[in-house]
């Protein structure tokens, strides 16, 4: 079992930043993919960052590229979610989760599916 507690939300202006944190618990975090989700009213969980394992590789959704970095202590458990020049479309619940058999899969997966395990997310509200 493991378990994700994320941190960091708040209510921002546009063109500020925030940091996420996500710190899991238990003893092989360095060896979960993990990955950054965000849900806004009205609509459908989304993609928007991944790191792996191995800390080497990172994706982005097409509308963060640039603004957001993803990044992992492996020593602390913890990821984090560096986001920059926020924009009133950014504002949703943002969620951190676990990929337990990254190591099973050629790449990081950008698929909420295939993440094993979800913190509660935290609120990211961005004002015009």
């Amino acid at each position: 079992q493991v378990q994700l507690v994320e941190s960091g939300g708040g209510l921002v202006r546009a063109g500020d930043s925030l940091r996420l944190s996500c710190t899991a618990s238990g003893r092989t975090f360095s060896s979960y993919d993990m990955g950054w989700f965000r849900q806004a009213p009205g609509k459908e969980r989304e993609f928007v960052a991944a790191i792996s394992r191995s800390i080497e590789n990172t994706y982005y959704t097409d509308s963060v590229k640039g603004r957001f970095t993803i990044s992992r202590a492996n020593a602390k458990n913890t990821v984090y979610l560096q986001m920059n020049t926020l924009k009133p479309e950014d504002t949703a619940v943002y969620y951190c989760a676990a990929d337990i058999r990254g190591n099973l899969r050629p790449v990081v997966s950008t698929y909420a599916g295939t993440y094993d395990y979800w913190g509660q997310g935290t609120q990211v509200t961005v004002s015009s």
